[in-house]
């Protein structure tokens, strides 16, 4: 799939590519004949209409380019005079047949191709003035031109499609990034879910045989309520995560005051520290506005205090700051003691499913709440990350005020 992708992006930006070099390429030898041709057509409408001006080889000055000749007919088609140094002139047989091509046209400016001359015919009342001028070097420099144009092209295109390739590589990575994750993901939740619904199916196939008394039926009982509330609490998280990660939630964005939001998130996880023989103490500075969505940052304060509860140390301590950090930025920290987190943990710890204890999935951690509050800091256009020394693990999230 990831191939494929890659494939339809270089196409698409080669395509695109040979379209814009075509046109390019096209409009410069447009140009470029047009140009000449004009150059060309002027001096010998200047020949025609001023034929006094007319000098020989190497006198020519102004905007007159050789080689050229002109002819001057009596009103009868007899030649009267000639004109130009670079033309044998005296051959009649020659000068005949350019003067039928040319009085015989329809037009006043050809091209007689076989002899490679372009043709001005202008009509006075003493008679008629042919102008006639070398094409050969224009065609030549058109077609240099036109090798110079393909090669360009060629180079460009080959350039391009290199460019491509390695662009593509760069533009597919988040789309292989997110392929991988999803696949991850699948995964991780498929095992999590794996455990709660064989616990089920064996405690339900159990109550089905009558040797077990109604003690041990209400024991089967208790252990599919259980994993049915765990199963539920995984797909509540993994619903959460999903929306924190959709961008509906942005329409929502609005003026808030952070520092309330922390204190009143953290006031229900007094009691609970507490019955569990730890502290928590807050420092919340005043009147820390930020621009987002109240209910998505109070989650962000809940998910960061309950890893906390459950990963601090037995009578630990729990400390919660909110200060400003230079003029437009603020940083929540949660820290707690407990057992020091490995560096190669801290590098992992908001990914999904991810936990440094795997024992503590079966006590309603799914490894889902840090990956959800990153998901809301970065809607939120903050950054989040963890720390661990001194014996103390924190985690710290820095917003934009608003």
């Amino acid at each position: 799939m990831i191939r494929k992708l890659r494939v339809k992006f270089v196409l698409v930006n080669m395509a695109i590519v040979s379209i814009m070099l075509g046109v390019i390429l096209g409009m410069v030898l447009y140009f470029t004949s047009a140009d000449l041709e004009q150059e060309s057509i002027r001096m010998m409408q200047d020949l025609a209409t001023q034929p006094l001006q007319l000098r020989g080889p190497g006198e020519q000055q102004g905007e007159v380019r050789l080689p050229f000749f002109t002819l001057h007919l009596s009103p009868y088609g007899d030649v009267v005079s000639t004109g130009g140094g670079y033309y044998d002139l005296s051959d009649d047989a020659f000068l005949n047949t350019l003067i039928d091509q040319a009085m015989f046209s329809a037009k006043r400016l050809g091209v007689i191709e076989e002899y490679d001359l372009r043709y001005y015919r202008l009509d006075t009342p003493a008679g008629r003035c042919l102008v006639f001028a070398d094409i050969s070097s224009e065609q030549a420099t058109l077609n240099g031109l036109v090798k110079t144009c393909v090669l360009i092209g060629a180079v460009s295109f080959l350039a391009f499609l290199v460019v491509s390739i390695l662009l593509s590589k760069w533009a597919v990575r988040p789309v292989e990034r997110a392929w991988t994750q999803q696949g991850q993901f699948v995964a991780a939740a498929s095992h999590e879910l794996k455990t709660p619904l064989t616990v089920i199916m064996t405690s339900a196939e159990l109550l089905q045989d009558p040797a077990y008394d109604e003690e041990k039926r209400k024991t089967f009982l208790a252990g599919i309520l259980t994993m049915s509330r765990q199963m539920k609490g995984l797909i509540e998280q993994m619903l959460e995560l999903a929306r924190s990660e959709g961008a509906q939630t942005k329409s929502v964005f609005g003026r808030v005051n952070l520092s309330a939001v922390v204190a009143q998130a953290a006031l229900p996880f007094e009691a609970v520290f507490y019955e569990r023989g730890q502290s928590l103490t807050s420092s919340i500075a005043d009147e820390i506005q930020v621009c987002g969505d109240e209910g998505s940052l109070r989650q962000v304060v809940e998910i960061l205090l309950d890893n906390a509860l459950k990963y601090a140390s037995p009578g630990g301590a729990v400390r919660m700051t909110l200060e400003r950090k230079g003029r437009s930025r603020c940083l929540l920290t949660v820290a707690n003691q407990g057992e020091p987190i490995a560096p190669e943990d801290l590098e992992n710890i908001f990914k999904r499913f991810y936990r440094c204890d795997p024992a503590r999935s079966r006590n309603g951690s799914f490894g889902l709440g840090l990956s959800i509050a990153q998901s809301i800091v970065t809607q939120h256009r903050g950054r989040i990350w963890a720390e661990s020394k001194n014996e103390e693990n924190s985690f710290f999230v820095e917003l934009p005020c608003a």
